[in-house]
């Protein structure tokens, strides 16, 4: 595919054009992460409520009907809900169970497990199990 930029004067004048023969889900993946005017989400630390950028999220855990963040090695907790963040960080943020959802771009690698299910590896090694009803959906965001 072919990538041009073009520098305007203002932020007005922004915009991004997609031109292709179909909506495939990487041209979503890609509208998506354009679109996001929000990258950072309101967490919960200590009492103090923090501002924490999207992108060093690795996944979200519901546990007892309260969210929980994960970064590299820190956990947050969060008001919002699984598919409250699902909708906001769009884009590599995919479920991959009931109480789950994972940052794509932590995924170190995958492994198949018994029953259909999968096994993912994040870059930080720590390990999480895809259920059997995501991981085609997996499979196919991660090209496998």
């Amino acid at each position: 595919m072919k990538v041009q930029f073009e520098t305007v004067e203002n932020k007005d004048e922004e915009m991004a054009l997609i031109r292709a023969t179909e909506k495939t889900e990487d041209i979503k993946t890609a509208i998506n992460l354009l679109e996001s005017e929000q990258d950072c989400i309101s967490v919960i630390k200590d009492g103090e409520t923090l501002l924490l950028h999207k992108s060093r999220i690795y996944y979200i855990e519901s546990i007892d009907k309260k969210s929980f963040v994960y970064t590299k090695d820190d956990c947050f907790e969060t008001k919002l809900r699984l598919y409250e963040l699902e909708e906001s960080l769009g884009g590599f943020f995919l479920r991959c169970a009931k109480a789950l959802i994972v940052n794509l771009k932590k995924v170190k690698s995958v492994r198949t497990e018994l029953g259909g299910r999968m096994g993912v590896l994040l870059i930080n090694d720590e390990r999480l199990v895809v259920a059997r009803s995501y991981v085609k959906e997996i499979k196919g965001r991660l090209g496998l």
